[in-house]
């Protein structure tokens, strides 16, 4: 298949509704499972570090931390003491 007739059914599924769109990626991940699994190419985590540096825009420690600690507000705003409801 060439661009063209990428194009083509790019341009018919562009017009199906979101949940058929959805189904019809879900068909074509599936039918690529086994060329990947077949693959040869495998990549360890150290090949990959530092590929996407500062997407958080700040360092993961930091963000960890940020994120406990706003979840830990949370959840103290909503405590309720037990024996009040019986």
């Amino acid at each position: 298949m060439g661009i063209e007739k990428a194009e083509e059914v790019y341009e018919i599924a562009r017009r199906l509704p979101v949940g058929e769109r959805l189904k019809l990626v879900e068909k074509i991940a599936h039918d690529l499972i086994p060329m990947a699994e077949g693959s040869s190419v495998r990549y360890r985590w150290m090949d990959i570090q530092g590929i996407a540096p500062n997407c958080l825009e700040m360092d993961a420690q930091e963000w960890v931390s940020r994120s406990r600690e706003e979840a830990d507000r949370g959840r103290s705003g909503l405590r309720v003491d037990r024996d009040e409801g019986d």
